[in-house]
Parts: structure tokens; sequence; C-alpha cells
């Protein structure tokens, strides 16, 4: 069974720093691309970073320089770092797998990020 567990959102003020996690199980972790998306209200669910096998990355410009993704593939966890938060990144954050780059995604349930005063 595929099963995604995102944890580490919060509350965090401008400036401020979170990560998040992404604990995997049921893939073959370390062969298969995972990343995060983020949905702010009314707005689509968007990319914000992926990495993929041979651990390349990949950010959406909005984040590029802020955040970053990386894989723990002992652990199957991939971690999104976030620093120099914004307002606009407050959002639902949801992990994701996607098994060979092929069409279908794999979701985890979304965390919470707020940047707020």
């Amino acid at each position: 069974q595929v099963q995604l567990v995102e944890s580490g959102g919060g509350l965090v003020q401008p400036g401020g720093s979170l990560r998040l996690s992404c604990a995997a199980s049921g893939i073959i972790f370390n062969t298969d691309v995972m990343g995060w998306y983020r949905q702010a209200p009314g707005k689509e669910r968007k990319l914000v970073a992926r990495i993929t096998i041979g651990d390349s990355t990949n950010y959406a410009d909005s984040v590029k320089g802020r955040f970053t993704i990386s894989r723990d593939n002992a652990s199957s966890t991939v971690y999104l770092q976030m620093n120099s938060l914004k307002p606009e990144d407050t959002a639902v954050y949801y992990c994701y797998w996607r098994p060979q780059n092929g069409p279908t995604y794999y979701w985890g349930q979304g965390t919470q990020v707020t940047v707020s005063s």
C-alpha cells in the first residue's frame, strides 16, 4: 500500500523558516520522482519543487533560492526546507509520488503552512 505522511507545517512569521517532511511507504523510494505541491485559498494546486531519479531538483520560480528539496533514501523521507518565508507562501502543502514520472500522482493528506505576523 502506498502511504505518504506529511508533517512540519505550522504558523511562522515572515522571514522565518520551516522544514516539511514526507515519510513514504509502499513505494520504491529511491527510483521514483517525488515532490511538493501547494494550494492557496482560491487558487490552483501548483508545483513547488520536485526531486527526480539521481536527485536532480526543480523549483517554481517563486521559491527558487529560498526552498530546498532533498530526500533521505535510508528513511524513505522527502524534505522541503523553506527559508525566508513570505505571506504568499501560505498554503496547504502536499507531498506527492509520481511513479516512473508517469501520468499518475499519489498524494499525501497535506500540511498547513501559514506565514503571518
